[in-house]
């Protein structure tokens, strides 16, 4: 009897939760819901960048300014922590895509023994755990006097280009129509020149895709540029996370965000408009 019972509750409550989510407004529930876990630290954030106090319990800022502007970008630290995150990024940007490119060609083009393997190993880079992994790194780069020195910042930020500037790569290439590279070939065009004519153009799409993300990436990662760059070189992250521990000022890190936001949202967009939803998939020919 028990057991019955117990069956007969466990589907009138899995029915009435059949009819609960079948109503229009759950929906609406869950999607205002979603967008207040998404959209909510984005917009405290963006207050707080317009905001001189903001006492509880107020929803909205008592006290609205922008005198924290002047005083955030009249910062030494802050413009050299900036010029410094785009160097960093443009090098790492630039090895990134002398090592990895010509890489994702063999991976798209030849089929050898190990090909497989070595492009899941990349994605492991990306799998495991980033900090110990920086630890770990940087216990090395301590015996090489690597720590406090832009190789050191540069090297360890190369390990977190290698999915983007491998996979996107690899994809695109595959993707090429091989058709049109033998029609070159047959009316006479060398090598070289199909590659330069044919193949490039029609990848350069994906290729400037990748090399934004991974610019990105580099720009406003954090823990291997605070692990081995300090306390030499200090990248603007870096900076955020100092004057937030030292002075608490909480406008300082918003304004850096969102004035740091709005170009980066835009570079995303270009990006997810020039990528497809499988790229990642056909860069390892699934």
């Amino acid at each position: 009897m028990a057991g019955s019972a117990t069956t007969v509750m466990r589907s009138m409550v899995g029915r009435s939760l059949r009819l609960v989510a079948g109503r229009p407004w759950f929906g609406i529930c869950l999607l205002l819901l979603l967008a207040l876990v998404v959209l909510g630290p984005m917009l405290n954030v963006f207050l707080w960048a317009f905001t001189r106090n903001w006492a509880y319990p107020s929803l909205l800022p008592t006290v609205w300014s922008i005198e924290f502007w002047d005083d955030t970008f009249a910062r030494a630290d802050i413009l050299e922590g900036f010029i410094a995150s785009v160097w960093i990024s443009l090098i790492v940007t630039g090895l990134s895509a002398v090592i990895c490119l010509p890489a994702a060609y063999a991976f798209a083009r030849m089929q050898f023994p190990g090909r497989t393997f070595l492009l899941l190993s990349f994605l492991a880079t990306n799998a495991f755990p980033r900090f110990g992994l920086y630890i770990t790194i940087a216990v090395i780069f301590f015996r090489l006097r690597l720590i406090g020195t832009v190789p050191g910042v540069v090297l360890i930020q190369l390990v977190n280009t290698l999915l983007f500037m491998i996979w996107i790569p690899t994809a695109a290439f595959q993707g090429v129509d091989r058709a049109l590279e033998e029609a070159a070939l047959d009316v006479g065009a060398s090598p070289l020149r199909v590659f330069l004519q044919v193949t490039l153009p029609l990848v350069a799409p994906a290729l400037a895709a990748a090399l934004l993300l991974t610019f990105i990436g580099t720009f406003y990662e954090t823990q291997g540029a605070l692990l081995v760059g300090v306390p030499e070189v200090r990248t603007l992250p870096v900076v955020m996370i100092r004057l937030i521990n030292n002075q608490v000022i909480v406008q300082y890190g918003a304004i850096l965000s969102v004035a740091l936001w709005v170009p980066s949202l835009l570079l995303l967009i270009f990006a997810q408009r020039v990528l497809r939803g499988n790229t990642i998939a056909s860069g390892f020919g699934v």
